[in-house]
């Protein structure tokens, strides 16, 4: 089923700024329809274009209105964010759930609309009584305020959920698991040469440490080219102890020749 999203009412807002980012915002989740309410320095404006880092179309399509009732005339449902009390007995909605009654909506074929304030004063409760619910987002009481575009990438977030709530696949295919026979290869590499060490200590222990780090070796899924990479290691490991051994028996027997001298 085709879904509506929901048009972005702004109501009197103030920078050219604000409205360019709202509509990036708004593109990043879906949203196209527009809609500004006696923006404070006209419309249309060029820093609009330039804060929406390419994310047009809303700005390309805007309608402006004189009022908020004007705005919403077509609407059936619209939504007003804002994050004072009021006394009008409407009601107070999560972004979550606020959004989740807005994808019932437009479920029925109706059109809905989410109503912000501009940046100075927020909403009016008159313009707030043209609305069938407020949302309010839970922030912090000791900071309420938040950016315009900060407050419509939440609301276009949550109405995306509602669309497509899995996880994106992965930007590319990973490399297959090593086969069984690979990583077998690797744990005997591996053993022998922590044997050679002394690792496995006291011995009758050696079973049930060779199997933690079999568990703990299998759970990381080496892709061929994994294992080739820690076999190198291993060998470069292993090598270089035996440089050291080596060191150590040259020095011994310099020792033991100056002290027969």
């Amino acid at each position: 089923m085709d879904f509506v999203a929901p048009t972005v009412i702004l109501d009197r807002p103030q920078l050219a700024e604000n409205i360019g980012a709202v509509a990036r915002a708004m593109a990043n989740f879906g949203l196209s329809d527009l809609r500004l309410v006696a923006p404070r320095d006209g419309w249309p404006q060029e820093r609009a274009w330039a804060a929406a880092s390419g994310a047009e179309w809303p700005l390309n399509a805007a309608r402006v209105y004189e009022t908020v009732a004007e705005a919403v005339a077509d609407l059936a449902f619209v939504q007003a964010t804002t994050a004072r009390p009021r006394e009008l007995q409407l009601p107070v909605l999560t972004p979550r759930d606020a959004l989740e009654r807005a994808h019932g909506e437009a479920a029925q074929g109706r059109r809905t609309g989410l109503l912000f304030g501009g940046e100075r004063a927020g909403l009016e409760t008159a313009d707030i009584a043209l609305c069938q619910t407020v949302v309010t987002l839970p922030v912090d009481p000791r900071f309420r305020s938040l950016n315009l575009a900060q407050a419509v990438i939440i609301l276009a977030y949550e109405w995306r959920m509602r669309l497509d709530s899995g996880a994106p696949a992965s930007f590319r295919p990973g490399p297959e698991p090593a086969p069984a026979a690979s990583l077998m290869g690797l744990y005997g590499h591996l053993e022998d040469e922590l044997e050679a060490a002394g690792f496995f200590h006291p011995p009758e222990k050696k079973p049930s440490m060779v199997q933690n780090l079999r568990s703990a070796l299998g759970r990381a899924r080496f892709s061929e080219q994994e294992v080739r990479t820690f076999r190198g290691v291993i060998t470069a490991l292993s090598r270089g102890r035996g440089r050291v051994l080596e060191k150590i028996a040259r020095q011994k027997a310099q020792s033991s020749g100056k002290e027969t001298a």
